[in-house]
């Protein structure tokens, strides 16, 4: 289940037997109640989490499971520089309605939202910490995922100028290593319901 056209596009082409449906996960339901709904990155992209994950636990047949990876590195400059470089600039008016807060919550947030609503609850981070190669390999990482709709909102040389100026930022929050290397520590948080 995805919202993009274009997302289940590529996936029915690695995988033309699984039955891709395009719809809004935060209204989306089964036909009837899964063994398994699982969620890979997608999650912090809707909002109202405490509304959100006991309706999706709610869609999981008795024994089966609730289990999501969300990214939770909104806190840390290749996030927090997508918001301040927003907030300055020409972009403003146009990048204004983007920034929102923090979409992942601590973990402790998802016990209390899931914990009574199912059997047995694990959540947990980790932080990885990845070694990524070239110029502004962090401003990269970002532009396919956070960075993307501030992107798409800009047209031409107002969206080259916003991030150029993201870039900039995000480069002297992670300078890269005497080897070349940039350490970039991403955090993780993940969830496994039992219901």
């Amino acid at each position: 289940v995805d919202a993009s056209a274009s997302m289940l596009e590529r996936a029915r082409a690695s995988d033309p037997q699984v039955e891709w449906v395009q719809a809004d996960v935060a209204a989306w339901a089964p036909p009837a109640p899964v063994d398994l709904l699982f969620s890979n990155a997608t999650l912090h992209w809707i909002d109202d989490h405490a509304r959100l994950f006991p309706r999706l636990a709610s869609l999981v047949a008795p024994d089966g499971a609730l289990a999501v990876q969300m990214p939770r590195n909104f806190g840390e400059p290749s996030h927090t520089s997508i918001d301040d470089t927003g907030r300055e600039g020409p972009w403003h008016a146009r990048l204004a309605p983007l920034i929102r807060p923090e979409p992942t919550k601590p973990p402790e947030y998802y016990w209390d939202v899931l914990a009574p609503h199912v059997g047995s609850l694990d959540v947990w981070e980790t932080v990885y910490t990845q070694a990524l190669t070239g110029e502004n390999p962090v401003a990269d990482f970002v532009k396919g995922s956070w960075l993307k709709p501030f992107l798409d909102a800009l047209d031409g040389a107002e969206g080259a100028a916003f991030e150029a100026a993201y870039r900039a930022r995000v480069a002297r929050a992670y300078p890269p290593r005497d080897d070349g290397t940039t350490l970039f520590p991403f955090r993780r948080l993940f969830i496994v319901a039992r219901c």
